[in-house]
């Protein structure tokens, strides 16, 4: 494309140089032989220029000087649309360079490679545009993600610090009521190892630095092991996960802790807020090129207004009920994480009946 190019730019400046000197050569003749007639009639005008210019630098270097002019006024001529296109680029890139995104250089087509270029440099700006707007997304996130952080990990801190400091003080009546607040503290601290080792996952799945160790993984087998480590908290919970469409394979290629932390997020998930419902549905299908998990629990329905949020982090649709679970505020945030990384995608759909976990992932074709 460089060398095709530059070859059209040869081309052009060729044929523009050769229609320069045709004109030239004509003018020079015209004025040849007109002033040669003037000569021949005795015109003493004509007489006393030639003299003079003959004398001075002679005749044929006065020819060869007026034929440059000729042929350089009009090559400028052919190219003077051109020259100014130039100049008004350059004008903008400096203003660009300046670090005004918003200019544009107006596209020009008649004007051939400068208007490629033109249009070269809008792309260009464009891009470094987005970036920039990119770039200060990113350190907005970052932002509001210290002060989350900052706020959701205050609670069960200042929680876990005033109780240990009724136990330094030794305000309690009893050993009853010790080993009560000794309780409230570990459990704050529990909960705060959860929502630190959340953060941790969330960060290293968000910014790109977790590296996935895929292998072959039957979803059906996965899903089948997740319900047999869930079997003593749905117990305690009163709760049953009921499997369908469990025969055949449905093979993808992933990432099978990860894969089983989105999992385990997202029945935990149902178990915390849909403990009326009693059930868990889960299934798993194959259309196409594409493995689907569905995870049904028939809680309370998540408000319409919330649905769009639900995967944002430390976004909570019912702020009270997750204070008491003690929930990060990031579960699902790291779900979605996980899921993107392996190509997949997640949705939520929810009534009054249930609501509706929906994942997709590429099938693995080679298996």
């Amino acid at each position: 494309m460089k060398n095709n190019l530059e070859k059209r730019i040869i081309l052009k400046m060729l044929i523009q140089f050769t229609i320069s000197c045709a004109i030239m050569l004509i003018i020079l003749f015209w004025i040849y032989f007109s002033f040669k007639v003037l000569l021949q009639s005795g015109n003493s005008l004509a007489w006393t220029i030639f003299n003079i210019l003959d004398d001075k630098i002679g005749i044929h270097t006065c020819y060869t000087i007026l034929g440059l002019i000729i042929s350089l006024g009009f090559f400028l001529l052919l190219n003077y649309k051109k020259i100014r296109y130039f100049v008004q680029i350059n004008q903008i890139v400096w203003e660009i360079a300046d670090g005004n995104f918003t200019q544009r250089i107006p596209v020009q087509s008649k004007e051939g490679q400068l208007g490629e270029l033109a249009s070269g440099i809008n792309r260009i700006v464009d891009k470094l545009k987005h970036a920039q707007e990119l770039e200060l997304q990113a350190e907005q996130s970052k932002s509001e993600l210290f002060t989350n952080v900052s706020h959701d990990l205050r609670t069960p801190l200042t929680s876990i610090i005033g109780y240990l400091r009724l136990i330094g003080q030794d305000r309690y009546k009893d050993e009853v009521e010790l080993r009560y607040y000794t309780d409230i503290a570990y459990e704050k601290s529990r909960r705060l190892e959860r929502m630190v080792n959340d953060l941790f996952e969330y960060t290293q799945m968000s910014y790109g630095k977790n590296i996935l160790n895929r292998t072959v993984i039957d979803m059906h087998a996965l899903i089948g092991q997740l319900v047999a480590d869930f079997t003593f908290q749905l117990s305690e919970a009163g709760m049953e996960i009921r499997l369908s469409n469990q025969t055949g394979k449905a093979v993808i290629l992933a990432d099978g802790e990860k894969m089983m932390r989105a999992l385990e997020n997202l029945i935990s998930n149902a178990m915390k807020y849909s403990k009326s419902g009693k059930y868990i549905d889960v299934s798993v299908t194959q259309r196409a090129d594409q493995v689907i998990v569905q995870l049904k629990n028939y809680g309370p329905k998540i408000p319409a207004s919330d649905l769009p949020h639900i995967f944002e982090r430390f976004y909570r649709a019912e702020k009270s009920r997750s204070e008491q679970t003690g929930g990060s505020g990031l579960g699902l945030a790291i779900v979605k994480s996980i899921i993107e990384a392996h190509e997949g995608s997640i949705t939520v759909s929810s009534c009054v009946q249930e609501t509706v976990f929906e994942i997709r992932l590429p099938l693995n074709r080679f298996n």
